[in-house]
C-alpha cells in the first residue's frame, strides 16, 4: 500500500474572484497558478494558488461565487487553513498584513504563529514552522513555502480521527493548537491536522472550507484508496479526472468532504509554466462553450 503524504489542496468559497485575487496574491503573495472554471459549473471561477508552480501542499483553491450568502466556521467543517512560513518572517508578516489593513492575533501556541482572516472571513494563520530544507522559490526567503496544515471541527470526532489514521495514513501526535494533532509522518510539508473539541455548528457559504484534499502519487495509489473506501463502505464518488490531478470524493463521518488527490500530471500541462494563470484555461470538454462562458464569466484583472 502506498501512503497518503499530507494534504493535496484545500478549497474554499469565496463571495468576489476580483478581492479573492487581490488578497491572495497581493497580501499573501501566492501565485495564481490556475485560472479555469468549476468544472460542475462552468459559469464560475475555480482559482488556484500556490507557490512557483502550484505543487502539491501549497496549492490554496477557490469557487468564488458571487451572491451566495456567507457562511460560518464551525462543527462539521474544516476551520482554519494554516500556511507554512521561516520562524524569522514571522515578524514581518505581522507588518505586512497589518500594513494591508488585516487585524492580526499572535496564536497561543510556542511555535511563531500569526491568526487572521480573508477578506471573506475566512479563519487563516501562518506558522513559523518552515522546514529548513524547504527552499525559497521565486518568490523570496520570507514566502508562504506551502501549508502546514490545518483544523477540524467534526461532529464525530472519535470517527473522523479513525478516518485520519487508518485510511489517511496520519497517526496521533499529541497536543495541537486547540485540539488533537495527528501528523502524516512522511509528508515533506502539509503535515498537521488538528481535529478541535467545542465548535459551534458551521454553515456552508463564503469564508467557509468547501473541501479538504489529500495526496497520493499516482492513479495507481489512487485506485488503492478508493477500494479501500469502498470496503469501508463510505459514500464516495468513484474516479474522477480533474485534467490537472485525479481525484476520489467522498464525506467523511463526522461531515466533511474530503479528497484524496494525484500529484500528477500537474498545472503545466496545458500551459507553460512561465505564464501559469494568465489565461482562462478550459477543459476539451468546456472549450466549445468560451464563448458563453466568458461573456458570463465576471471580469478579473490579474498579477
Amino acid at each position: 500500500m502506498t501512503i497518503v503524504q499530507g494534504l493535496h489542496h484545500i478549497t474554499a468559497v469565496a463571495a468576489d474572484p476580483q478581492r479573492n485575487a487581490d488578497f491572495y496574491t497581493r497580501v499573501l503573495g501566492l501565485r495564481l497558478v490556475k485560472k479555469t472554471v468549476n468544472q460542475d459549473d462552468p459559469s464560475s471561477y475555480h482559482l488556484y494558488y500556490g507557490d512557483d508552480r502550484g505543487r502539491p501542499g501549497t496549492a490554496m483553491t477557490f469557487f468564488p461565487f458571487p451572491g451566495v450568502p456567507a457562511g460560518r466556521a464551525g462543527r462539521g467543517q474544516p476551520l482554519e487553513t494554516r500556511f507554512s512560513v521561516p520562524a524569522d518572517a514571522i515578524p514581518a508578516w505581522r507588518s505586512q498584513l497589518e500594513d494591508a489593513g488585516v487585524p492580526v492575533t499572535p496564536g497561543d501556541t510556542d511555535i511563531p504563529m500569526l491568526q487572521f482572516h480573508d477578506p471573506d472571513g475566512l479563519p487563516l494563520a501562518l506558522i513559523g514552522d518552515a522546514p529548513s530544507a524547504l527552499a525559497a522559490d521565486t518568490r523570496g526567503e520570507t514566502a508562504i513555502r506551502g501549508f502546514s496544515g490545518m483544523s477540524l471541527a467534526s461532529h464525530r470526532p472519535a470517527a473522523t480521527a479513525r478516518v485520519l489514521t487508518e485510511l489517511l495514513d496520519y497517526a496521533e501526535s499529541g497536543a495541537g493548537v486547540g485540539g488533537t494533532r495527528f501528523t502524516s509522518v512522511d509528508a515533506p510539508l502539509a503535515r498537521h491536522i488538528d481535529l478541535v473539541d467545542g465548535a459551534a455548528p458551521g454553515t456552508p457559504g463564503y469564508g467557509t472550507v468547501h473541501h479538504v484534499a489529500f495526496r497520493v502519487a499516482d492513479r495507481p495509489a489512487l485506485l488503492e484508496r478508493l477500494e479501500r473506501l469502498r470496503a469501508w463502505q463510505l459514500p464516495c464518488s468513484g474516479e474522477v479526472d480533474r485534467f490537472y490531478f485525479r481525484s476520489v470524493y467522498f464525506r467523511e463521518p463526522g461531515g466533511m468532504l474530503f479528497e484524496i488527490a494525484t500529484d500528477d500530471p500537474g498545472f503545466d500541462v496545458d500551459e507553460p509554466l512561465s505564464s501559469l494563470g494568465q489565461s482562462l484555461m478550459l477543459t476539451a470538454d468546456h472549450e466549445p462553450m468560451r464563448a458563453a462562458i466568458e461573456a458570463h464569466l465576471p471580469s478579473l484583472e490579474t498579477p
